[in-house]
């Protein structure tokens, strides 16, 4: 007789770490997006515009590179041709480095999910900052960390309050997870002054920082800052994550993370029990694209095009929502991070949300980009995937959306 499991509802055997995995509300939004019939300026997911990605010297590389060769598994450490290319750009900018500190991984993801396999055990301690990306706080919740949330300000990860945080837990942390260049999602860099600070109360607890920087070749305006691998050379306890996502195209799923020489063969073997090796055409295009020295050309149009496309925000911004709201003032990067304030900071973002993708406009919620669902009277608007033309048209439509929801909250009061 056939056993019916609907109907017994026997309970799946899952393991403790099934309750950690808490997914996210960012990549969940494509799938909403493309759902919608209706046209949407598209805010919310930080991805290049689709003309900022050079898809005809893709194509031109690919005819010319692809082979057998492309079709097979690959080194698990990464292509050599990558490797050695990597190096030589490397070579001219702030994170100068060497093949023996190098992984190629599937996308930034990938060198967070390294991390955290790596470091973190059920119950540890991990900093994270608040707002932050939280596809990386999940990832340490997928390995059963304990967060601690730290505060920014327009100068990043607020250092100077981390001892007072973590002296009120009664413990040090293991990990702490900060992108110290335009951050995702608040737009801030973390200042000369704070870096140092960072690195020494990372020794002094003998804590690892997980130093994510998708987007730290991307400063359009202002100076560079050192990076910590730049103020700490050879530190043992920086673990560097990096992508062509945000710089090329998320698509190939191709990135790096750059360690400690002594912990590589560890994350070869950690990757190694995820995917075997990068996808191999992938990486085989990244390599000539950098050697036919087409990186370095396409960064400096990148740099120029979204320091336009930021400004024009920030005027329309002005231009229709003027003192209603508040924003950062990113040196590069994708995001801006939006407060609303006076009556409309009684709106719940996460409402406006809805309101606002009926009126054909997207964006993330604040909450979304909390561990703990804070900030629910911000919003992340991303202007590198938008023309200035777009984004006016945006932020038109949020208007209209931050208007009905007010009032119905001031309806909804008076009733």
């Amino acid at each position: 007789m056939a056993v019916d499991h609907v109907a017994t509802r026997t309970p799946l055997p899952l393991a403790d770490r099934a309750a950690g995995l808490v997914g996210s509300i960012i990549d969940s939004s494509t799938s909403l997006l493309a759902a919608q019939t209706h046209d949407i300026v598209r805010f919310a997911m930080g991805s290049p515009a689709d003309e900022a990605v050079p898809l005809a010297e893709f194509r031109d590389i690919a005819e010319q590179v692809i082979n057998h060769s492309s079709m097979t598994y690959g080194a698990t450490e990464g292509e050599p041709v990558l490797l050695k290319a990597l190096v030589e750009y490397l070579a001219n900018t702030s994170n100068p480095t060497s093949e023996d500190r190098l992984t190629i991984t599937s996308g930034g993801m990938q060198g967070l999910d390294l991390a955290c396999k790596i470091f973190i055990n059920p119950g540890d301690l991990v900093i994270v900052e608040s707002p932050t990306y939280t596809n990386g706080s999940a990832t340490a919740l997928s390995y059963g960390a304990e967060l601690l949330e730290a505060p920014i300000d327009e100068n990043g990860l607020i250092v100077e309050a981390l001892p007072y945080l973590v002296a009120a837990t009664g413990r040090t942390p293991k990990v702490i997870y900060t992108i110290p260049n335009f951050q995702n999602p608040s737009g801030t860099t973390l200042s000369l002054e704070r870096r140092h600070q960072l690195l020494e109360l990372a020794h002094e607890w003998n804590a690892v920082i997980i130093d994510d920087d998708p987007y730290g070749l991307l400063r359009f305006q202002g100076d560079d800052l050192p990076s910590l691998q730049a103020l700490s050379p050879g530190d043992p306890l920086l673990f560097s994550v990096r992508t062509f996502s945000k710089i090329l195209a998320p698509g190939l799923r191709v990135g790096w993370v750059d360690t400690d020489p002594g912990l590589r063969q560890l994350v070869i073997n950690a990757k190694q029990a995820m995917d075997t090796c990068t996808n191999v055409p992938a990486q085989q295009i990244v390599a000539e694209f950098i050697l036919r020295g087409g990186l370095e050309n396409h960064l400096a149009s990148l740099r120029t095009e979204y320091k336009r496309r930021k400004d024009a925000m920030q005027k329309s911004l002005r231009r229709h929502l003027g003192d209603r709201i508040t924003t950062t003032d990113p040196e590069g990067g994708f995001f801006l991070w939006l407060t609303l304030q006076g009556e409309d900071a009684r709106i719940s973002t996460r409402k406006l949300f809805e309101t606002a993708l009926a009126e054909g406009v997207a964006f993330i919620p604040g909450p979304a980009l909390s561990a703990s669902g804070q900030f629910d009277d911000a919003l992340r608007l991303c202007f590198a995937s938008t023309t200035p033309e777009r984004a006016e048209e945006g932020i038109i439509r949020l208007r209209r959306a931050i208007d009905l929801e007010l009032a119905a909250v001031t309806s909804g009061e008076d009733a």
